[in-house]
């Protein structure tokens, strides 16, 4: 195998394949406590905004069955599921101690019935094919090593007419606004991570590993060589995020 097919990226690192899951698994077990609130401070509580827009693009429905990868503390299958009272969600995370906070949540307890929470890896997923309708990742396929064999894997598990839909931070179109957004990135974000989560590195990492994501036509494309037909994409807080969709059909 050549150096690229060994090597990826650990934000602006370059790190082995085999590495990163352990590296990112780390470090989000480090900050699971404080993730949610993380979040809201972060983002000023916008990323509340950007999840309800995905969910008013997907428009959920009764009776589908949700596959949340990357899912962590349940924020959009709490969501999906207020939604769509007689759903199912299944909330996916390579971290146990992300799944362990999401079920902590009030929401969790009110849900149990209709909740599902499974430990494992995006890129070799334990679930049989053509098994989900709907398949989210939100702020999470970033932090998988091939982000390529995830989308694999949600176009194999995912039911002929099943719907996918990425949530990520992307890259804004305007280079002054661009500008701007990474001097709060990369100048407030480590800091205010030190001070609530006693952790400016994983905060450093997440600021860093933003930038080397593709951007969204780059991705919408990614999202097409998968599989996925009438592959589109949105543009929320002026590209801030992206919402990519697609379908298996």
């Amino acid at each position: 195998m050549t150096e690229s097919q060994n090597t990826t990226h650990f934000g602006f690192k370059t790190v082995n394949e085999t590495e990163k899951a352990g590296m990112v698994e780390g470090l989000f077990s480090s900050v699971a406590s404080k993730y949610d609130v993380m979040n809201d401070a972060m983002s000023m509580g916008i990323h509340r905004i950007w999840k309800d827009a995905m969910m008013d693009w997907l428009a959920p429905r009764n009776g589908q069955k949700l596959l949340d990868v990357a899912g962590g503390t349940g924020d959009i299958a709490f969501r999906f599921l207020k939604r769509a009272p007689e759903a199912h969600a299944t909330v996916f995370d390579m971290t146990q101690g992300m799944l362990d906070a999401g079920r902590e949540r009030a929401e969790a307890a009110d849900m149990a019935d209709r909740l599902d929470w499974v430990c494992g890896d995006a890129m070799a997923m334990p679930f049989a094919d053509n098994s989900f309708d709907v398949y989210t990742i939100s702020l999470g396929i970033r932090n998988v090593t091939r982000p390529a064999d995830a989308l694999a894997e949600a176009y194999r598990v995912l039911k002929p007419g099943g719907r996918l839909m990425v949530l990520e931070l992307s890259q804004i179109p305007n280079p002054a606004l661009q500008w701007a957004y990474d001097k709060y990135s990369f100048n407030v974000i480590p800091k205010m991570g030190k001070v609530i989560a006693n952790d400016a590195d994983s905060y450093q990492y997440l600021v860093e590993s933003i930038r080397r994501f593709p951007d969204q036509d780059t991705f919408l494309q990614m999202v097409k060589d998968a599989g996925f037909e009438n592959a589109k994409y949105r543009n929320l807080s002026m590209g801030i995020v992206a919402l990519h969709s697609g379908w298996k059909i």
